[in-house]
């Protein structure tokens, strides 16, 4: 077995890697952990460090004012000296890494080594067994105020205006702080100057955006595009001069000698950049460059200040953006207090602020966003859109950076006033109650134009390979946009959706969050100081999760509905480019899709007797099963339209015997729709959907003008329903695990269907139904559907009534179409044509 020295077995048949300190249960899992990156990682790092060892001296014996630069200058006599890591606390020895091992044994050879008077003891380095410490992790309220140690001052401020503000001064960073983070700058900005003539050092982000907190990171670019003008004009007066160099391009240090900045990749300029830091700033250590990031860039921390920074080369957009929130924080004064206690809430529920890096939590700069959005869409408007303060701007104002138009007015002085006068405890309940009823499946957040757009303009193929141009703008449009459960386009770079690691857990732990908070913020709690010292207002509402948010899931489970959400990532073009068309309005024909695939599911996957809920029998199991007509509860008209049979080939088309689609021959799938407030007559001519009609909803059959229409869906429209009823002949849910793992042993080669897929569960549920055939039903039930959206998470709500079930068993059932059928929902759409 692979490093046999780091495994070690144990008595219950598992195995210990030593290396890792990681235990797993069998042989397979143990292959998949020697394969993995943590392991590997750590064999190369252990590598990596047995070489040093090999190639080190240990130094002792030399004054304690002696440098690394003269321990490196000593030793550089006997070969080329890799690092010179001295003990600086107490400065009684040093280790000297050489780069290639014949240096050391010549250093060893010498008897005697004297330095400035000091007789030097030198011997190889101590070897020692690599061993993995895994670093601390940082309490995250180490790097942020607790709430115990904010609540007493926040209780005794006298309203929550007051006490968003001690908020604010609690978090931001004090003025000697600043002071020192620009001392650092004008450090940074001397050193680099020495070796990349004319650059520039800019901060940006949280250090300098007014959203400053203790212990942010300071963000810099390295600006090099006057340096590369100095490089070439030197670079051409030497060409013209010969032998006659000017006495700028002589000066000129050998670090940017041996380097064409025009050329250059940035990875290779970052290691100059890291050498610089490692050599020439004092404090700087743990500098490490990420070449292969999206954005490349050298971190490093300051002993002495206790900074981490990050140093990039091409990161213009993240200084531009930096400032615009300046801006807008100098144009309302609401901003910053609101920024600052929304950033905390999200901190205290989890939802934001990973103190460990990457995750799929909200970020600083999408809740700032998210803030920013929210007092766009305020009436009157506390802030402006992008677009607006764009018109705003003067001429010499206009920016473009890399493509994009960052144009806005350099001064608040020159943006009007907001006429909103609402106070910040108005506001802050406001925020959460916007975003508890905000459709963030269905749409996605510009600030540019300072509204949601509809999900389905950054679904089409052809929308993601050109930029299009909205007409009353005049904007470009994204090329292509990473679509999540949240979607917040960066404000100029319109491709990047700021909140695009989110899973759909944070979003609906988000968006619950503010349903809680919401509800709160109505009560005497939140507005009114407590007469008798209980805590109040910003205290309660930053304490950790309520009961409540685990009270509303019990309710859901009380009845039994089950939830499919939109997810536009994960449909098909095809799909995508049906649904663009449909504009606004998607939400109908996805909805007739779902229904399709729900139908499938129970009828060809789980074997259920299908039939709408029209009051006609269920047809016998064997039978087709058709779904009726389209009705309208409004004008109590009942329209006949097609039926036609639901099969797994009518969703997905048939498949040949490797697996292999094959042209589709029909989709004649129409389910029951009604709606209690028609919006639109589809046409299949125009969005591609069959089998939905809609009709007018004035008595006299005129039709509404197409303005009318979206109004009607857009403000709160009656949503579209659809019903069956169902009997289940077999116990389905009954030890699939066992049936799928025979199933799979037993198939082999081209016949073996994909892990998880409806072909393979579709053979369970005839394998069981083999084992264990019944003529009577099990159970019989009503299954509603219901899309919902618009105030609301775009999603269809699927409620079970149960019917008969003298044997108990539709609770069992249940449970396992919770997980099992939005499942095989979601993989049906995504083969949907």
């Amino acid at each position: 077995m692979e490093m046999d020295n780091d495994v070690q077995s144990n008595s219950k048949g598992g195995f210990h890697c030593k290396l890792c300190d990681v235990h797993v249960p069998n042989r397979a899992s143990l292959d998949d952990h020697l394969k993995g990156r943590k392991h590997k990682k750590l064999s190369s790092v252990r590598a990596t460090r047995q070489a040093q060892e090999e190639n080190s001296l240990f130094i002792s014996g030399f004054a304690r004012q002696t440098s690394q630069l003269q321990l490196a200058d000593y030793f550089q006599q006997f070969g080329p000296v890799n690092e010179v890591i001295m003990d600086k606390e107490k400065g009684v020895y040093a280790i000297v890494e050489f780069s290639e091992k014949e240096g050391l044994q010549t250093a060893l050879s010498n008897p005697h080594h004297i330095l400035e008077g000091q007789k030097l003891r030198v011997k190889p380095r101590e070897k020692k067994e690599f061993k993995y410490i895994p670093k601390k992790k940082q309490d995250p309220r180490s790097v942020q105020l607790s709430l115990e140690h904010l609540t007493q001052g926040l209780c005794q401020a006298a309203s929550v205006n007051e006490q968003m503000l001690k908020v604010v001064e609690s978090f931001q960073l004090s003025e000697s702080e600043k002071k020192v983070r620009s001392l650092l700058v004008e450090l940074l900005q001397e050193v680099f100057t020495e070796f990349f003539p004319e650059c520039c050092i800019l901060p940006f982000g949280s250090s300098v955006n007014t959203f400053d907190i203790h212990s942010c990171d300071l963000d810099l670019l390295l600006d090099l595009e006057n340096t590369k003008t100095f490089q070439a004009r030197n670079k051409g007066s030497s060409e013209q001069a010969g032998e006659g160099q000017s006495e700028d391009a002589r000066s000129e240090d050998s670090i940017l000698s041996d380097i064409d900045l025009s050329t250059a990749s940035p990875a290779e300029v970052l290691e100059l950049v890291a050498a610089v830091l490692r050599k020439c700033v004092p404090g700087v250590h743990k500098v490490q460059v990420l070449g292969t990031a999206r954005l490349p860039v050298v971190k490093f921390s300051h002993r002495e200040l206790g900074l981490q920074g990050d140093i990039t080369i091409n990161n213009k957009l993240a200084v531009r953006n930096t400032r615009f929130l300046q801006l807008c924080s100098g144009l309302d004064a609401r901003l910053r207090p609101l920024v600052y206690s929304i950033r905390y809430w999200a901190k205290q529920k989890q939802l934001a602020g990973n103190p460990f890096g990457g995750g799929p939590l909200l970020n600083n700069y999408a809740l700032t966003l998210l803030v920013i959005f929210f007092l766009q869409n305020q009436d009157p408007p506390i802030l402006l859109s992008v677009n607006q303060l764009k018109e705003l701007a003067c001429e010499e104002e206009e920016c473009v950076i890399e493509g994009w138009d960052c144009t806005f007015p350099s001064q608040p002085i020159a943006v009007p006033p907001s006429k909103n006068t609402e106070d910040l405890c108005a506001l802050l309940a406001g925020f959460f109650s916007f975003y508890a009823q905000f459709d963030f499946s269905g749409s996605v957040i510009s600030l540019r134009e300072g509204k949601s757009l509809p999900i389905t303009g950054f679904l089409s193929k052809e929308a993601e390979e050109g930029e299009g141009t909205d007409e009353q703008t005049g904007d470009s449009r994204p090329k292509s946009v990473k679509l999540g459960p949240i979607n917040v386009l960066d404000p100029f770079e319109l491709c990047h959706n700021v909140a695009g690691n989110l899973n759909e857990r944070t979003q609906k732990a988000f968006r619950r969050e503010c349903e809680e908070s919401a509800k709160y913020c109505r009560s005497l709690q939140y507005q009114r100081k407590s007469a008798k010292g209980k805590v109040w207002g910003l205290v309660r509402l930053f304490a950790s999760h309520s009961a409540g948010a685990q009270g509303s899931g019990r309710e859901a489970e009380r009845e039994l509905s089950i939830c499919i959400p939109f997810k536009a990532a994960r449909l098909p073009d095809t799909v995508c480019s049906q649904l663009h068309s449909a504009g606004g309005l998607f939400r109908e024909p996805w909805f007739e899709k779902v229904c399709c695939a729900v139908v499938a599911v129970l009828k060809d996957v789980l074997k259920c007797s299908v039939a709408p809920s029209d009051g006609s029998e269920v047809r016998d199991r064997h039978e087709e099963v058709t779904c009726g007509a389209v009705k309208d509860t409004a004008t109590s008209a009942h329209m006949d339209a097609t039926a036609g049979d639901v099969t797994l080939t009518d969703c997905i088309g048939p498949a040949s015997k490797n697996g292999q689609r094959v042209q589709e021959t029909n989709n004649n799938f129409k389910p029951e729709i009604c709606t209690s407030s028609p919006t639109k007559e589809y046409n299949p001519e125009d969005t591609a959907h069959t089998g939905v009609k809609r009709l007018s909803s004035t008595g006299n059959g005129s039709q509404e003008s197409p303005a009318s229409k979206k109004q009607r869906l857009d403000s709160g429209s009656k949503h579209p329903t659809a019903q069956w009823h169902c009997l289940l002949w077999h116990k389905v849910w009954a030890g699939r695990r066992k049936v799928r793992r025979d199933l799979l042993k037993s198939l082999q080669g081209d016949s073996m269907p994909e892990g998880g897929s409806v072909e393979l569960e579709t053979q369970v549920t005839e394998r069981i139904a083999q084992e264990h055939p019944g003529g009577e039903k099990l159970l019989e039930f009503t299954l509603e559907a219901e899309v919902l959206g618009v105030t609301e998470n775009t999603r269809t709500v699927l409620k079970l009534t149960p019917g008969e079930d003298h044997l108990g068993l539709f609770q069992d059932f249940f449970h396992f179409l919770e997980s099992f059928l939005p499942k095989m929902t979601e993989k049906l759409l995504e083969k949907l044509g």
